[in-house]
C-alpha cells in the first residue's frame, strides 16, 4: 500500500488541491492495475515555528515522503519513471527542479561541490565563504 505524506506550510494547498493532488496520485497506481483503495494520502500542515530549515524556523517548504510498502519499484529505470511521473503529477501545486550545480548561487558564490573540503568549511560556519 503506497503511503503519501506531504508536509506543508499551512496555507499551501486549498481543499481543491489536496483533493487534486491525492487523484493524480492515486492514478499513478491505478492505471497499473492497483486498487485505488490501497493508496493513502496525508496532508500535514505544519506551522512556521514547527518546521526548521539550518536551526531556523521558516514557512517556505512542501516535504513528501513516500513509502511502498506492499510493493517495492523493482529496477533503476523504473524507480527512474516513477519519479518522473510523480514530479508531473505535483507539478501544478510545487515547483520541483534539479538545477545543475554550476547554475547555483549562494550569496553570489558557485557552491563548492567540486571542493569538499571547501563545502566542509560552508557547513561548519553555515553559510557561504569565498574560495
Amino acid at each position: 500500500m503506497p503511503l503519501h505524506r506531504i508536509y506543508h506550510p499551512l496555507s499551501a494547498f486549498s481543499t481543491s488541491d489536496k483533493q487534486k493532488i491525492s487523484e493524480r496520485i492515486t492514478a499513478l497506481y491505478t492505471d497499473v492495475g492497483l486498487p485505488a483503495f490501497y493508496v493513502v494520502v496525508l496532508f500535514t500542515p505544519v506551522e512556521s515555528e514547527s518546521f526548521f530549515v539550518s536551526g531556523k524556523p521558516t514557512d517556505k517548504f512542501v516535504r513528501v515522503v513516500v513509502q511502498h510498502l506492499a510493493r517495492q519499484i523493482p529496477n533503476e529505470e523504473g524507480k527512474k519513471q516513477f519519479s518522473e511521473k510523480y514530479e508531473n503529477v505535483l507539478a501544478p501545486f510545487v515547483h520541483v527542479e534539479e538545477v545543475p550545480p554550476d547554475m547555483w548561487r549562494e550569496n553570489g558564490l558557485i557552491p563548492p561541490i567540486k571542493f569538499p573540503e571547501i563545502e566542509k568549511e560552508w557547513a561548519r560556519q553555515n553559510k557561504p565563504i569565498p574560495y
